[in-house]
């Protein structure tokens, strides 16, 4: 217990991204801490990803002036291009 107490704020942040950290007390197991649940479906299936690695979650909030950026520029074209060899890959 004196390590989680030690490191609280990182087993908190992996907790975060999907992580179940096991509190001992002499190395006899007495707490689970795991993510809450989620009444989005969306999150948890987000959650799920996080926890078997396939997406990271943010740290923090995107600033607003993220969202007035401007957006990658290509045609028509080449995204069509794109999605068929990515599909064409999967095969």
């Amino acid at each position: 217990m004196s390590t989680l107490k030690n490191t609280l704020s990182s087993c908190l942040r992996e907790v975060r991204r999907g992580e179940e950290i096991l509190v001992c007390d002499r190395k006899v197991p007495i707490a689970k801490i795991v993510p809450l649940s989620s009444t989005d479906d969306s999150d948890a299936e987000l959650m799920e990803l996080a926890a078997a690695g396939l997406v990271r979650l943010a740290e923090r909030p995107s600033p607003d002036s993220f969202f007035s950026m401007p957006g990658p520029r290509i045609s028509l074209d080449q995204a069509v291009a794109a999605v068929s060899a990515e599909r064409d890959e999967e095969y």
